[in-house]
């Protein structure tokens, strides 16, 4: 039996006290999830990052969903990351979109995605409007990277998620930067094998702060510092280096930027924009919402408490 699973009886039905704590849980992860994404809808994701303007903070609007292998669902990916970037526009808010190849074909083919994406980025370009795209497992890194490179050329306004919890990243990081790339470094949200991720917190850490060295240092590498990133990240200690790296180095505070989940560490976002900081939130909306919030609360078991200090402090 595997742990957690509840064993019974063939013919049995679930206890009434199990059915009523499983309602309870059930309760509770929807009311926590109502911090951390904006809602159901398009028009609910344009309030919500209304509101992180209004906060000093831009927003970075991304929909729930991956691994679609049905036409329709890609194509309605499509329609709303195409109206996302309209209504930026002509609501003249401070915000971008952020994307998962998995939802745009990745899943099915190569060229199915990089066409569909190639659209998205067309419309950015014709509002002027920044496209993120997430990194997801490691079964898509290669082809993630690969579509980002091709898409770089495109248009400029676009960037690339590098997780400190794979290996390979700091290698990742360096050829990036040699072409002109953007980067947001996250430590990564999904369970991977020994042999392509670091295991241990400690490690996952470590990385992260190598490639924070790697980033602010990059001005060797750019003399006129044109370089820009994204440190996304709720760890207060990882915030602090990035900050410390900052001044030591004199490194621009407008060529990179803070990124945290909606509905997390709100008191550090305030003090950071309070400080000069750039600062955007990441504003999931949409109607699958149950894996991104086991994946979010799988991450860290920490982010949980954060959530809860956040609603606590509202």
């Amino acid at each position: 039996m595997q742990r957690g699973e509840i064993k019974m009886n063939a013919g049995t039905q679930p206890s009434h006290s199990y059915s009523h704590n499983h309602m309870l849980m059930e309760r509770l992860l929807i009311s926590l999830v109502k911090r951390w994404a904006a809602g159901s809808t398009v028009e609910d994701a344009i309030v919500a990052a209304k509101n992180c303007n209004l906060r000093g903070q831009r927003a970075i609007l991304n929909r729930l969903g991956e691994e679609y292998i049905e036409e329709g669902k890609i194509n309605q990916a499509m329609k709303e990351y195409s109206k996302l970037l309209e209504r930026l526009c002509l609501d003249n808010i401070d915000g971008s979109i952020s994307v998962k190849l998995s939802q745009l074909g990745l899943s099915i083919s190569y060229e199915q995605c990089l066409g569909n994406l190639k659209y998205i980025v067309m419309r950015a370009k014709e509002f002027d409007r920044f496209v993120w795209i997430d990194m997801e497992s490691s079964k898509y890194t290669d082809d993630t990277l690969k579509i980002y490179l091709e898409i770089l050329g495109d248009h400029k306004k676009t960037g690339v998620v590098l997780q400190s919890a794979l290996k390979r990243s700091a290698s990742d990081l360096l050829h990036l930067i040699e072409v002109g790339g953007i980067v947001r470094i996250v430590k990564g949200a999904y369970h991977e094998s020994e042999q392509v991720a670091f295991e241990s917190h400690s490690e996952i850490n470590t990385n992260y702060r190598k490639l924070l060295d790697i980033l602010f240092n990059s001005s060797y590498i750019h003399p006129n510092n044109s370089i820009k990133f994204a440190v996304a990240t709720h760890d207060s200690y990882l915030v602090k280096y990035a900050i410390k790296l900052s001044r030591i180095l004199d490194f621009p505070e407008k060529n990179f930027e803070f990124e945290f989940l909606k509905g997390i560490r709100d008191d550090l976002k305030s003090e950071l924009v309070r400080q000069g900081f750039e600062v955007a939130e990441y504003v999931p909306y949409g109607d699958e919402w149950l894996s991104y919030s086991i994946r979010r609360l799988r991450e860290r078991k920490r982010n949980l408490f954060l959530l809860a200090r956040s609603l606590v402090q509202s």
